[in-house]
Formats: C-alpha cells, sequence, structure tokens
C-alpha cells in the first residue's frame, strides 16, 4: 500500500492552516481522553484507518482503557462511557454524518446540559477538525501503521 501524496510537501500553506485547527484543538482546555475518543468514533465512521491507528494509540497514552477503546463503535449500548461523554459521542455522530439529520435538537440539547457555550464550540471544532483530517487521509491514502506515540522528554 502506497499514499498517493504528501499534501503536507506539496502544498505547505494549506498544511498549516488545518495544523493551526489541530493546535487550537489540542490547547482549548477539553479533556484529552475525551478528544482522543472523539477522534476515534468520527475515524471510525469516516472508516479513516490511519487516524484510527493514530488516536487508539495517543487514547492509550492519555489513560483511555482497552475496554472503552473497543467499545467506542458501540459506545451507545455500553455503560462505559459518562453522560458527558455520551453527549459529546452524539453530537460527534450527529456533526460526522451532518448531510443524513443535521444536528437533531435532542442531542444539541442533550450537550448543552453537559457542556457550557463555549465547551460546546470547543467541542464543534475537534469534531470539525478530526473530520477534515480523515477526509485529507482518506483522499491522499495515507498508509496506516507507521504512527508512533510521541514521548515526552525528560529535560
Amino acid at each position: 500500500m502506497k499514499s498517493r501524496l504528501e499534501f503536507e510537501k506539496i502544498e505547505p500553506a494549506a498544511a498549516r492552516a488545518v495544523w493551526e485547527l489541530e493546535k487550537y484543538v489540542r490547547s482549548c482546555g477539553l479533556d484529552k481522553p475525551l478528544l482522543e475518543l472523539i477522534k476515534i468514533r468520527a475515524s471510525q465512521i469516516n472508516g479513516c484507518a490511519f487516524c484510527i491507528d493514530m488516536h487508539t494509540k495517543d487514547a492509550r497514552q492519555a489513560g483511555e482503557t482497552e475496554q472503552r477503546i473497543y467499545a467506542l463503535n458501540a459506545w451507545a449500548e455500553t455503560p462505559f462511557f459518562t453522560p458527558p461523554e455520551r453527549a459529546a459521542l452524539a453530537l460527534t455522530e450527529a456533526v460526522t454524518l451532518i448531510a443524513e439529520d443535521g444536528v437533531p435538537d435532542e442531542i444539541y440539547d442533550e450537550v448543552s446540559n453537559h457542556f457550557a457555550p463555549e465547551q460546546i464550540v470547543k467541542l464543534l471544532t475537534a469534531i470539525a477538525t478530526i473530520n477534515v483530517w480523515n477526509r485529507l487521509s482518506i483522499a491522499t491514502q495515507i498508509v496506516p501503521g507507521s504512527y508512533q506515540v510521541k514521548t515526552k522528554s525528560v529535560a
């Protein structure tokens, strides 16, 4: 399997723009394990093998359990996720599949029960950003398996 192209090398300005979104998402203050769950779930829906590989590795490093990672594809049928996580995952699915039904009021209302408006904006930005990455990765056929978790250096 071979990637079609390396968009970051071909058009660095476009890559920098997406990385700026990612930089914001990583530093916006949302819980790191929740961000990884969002990224994995959107990537599952979109069928992005590279991003699933990357974010399951990052989720483990952030302390996520194997049980929850394995059950994420069926999160609504498990007791493993908290009410705020369930609301965020429902929002992730609705936004990722937005052409089907939009974001139903009941999902938005549930998210509003657990997150302040500023946090909802952060959630939406995180969901939109992983969807951008998924589309770029799938379109360019980035090969999964090579991603390695970056360890923090000890100074």
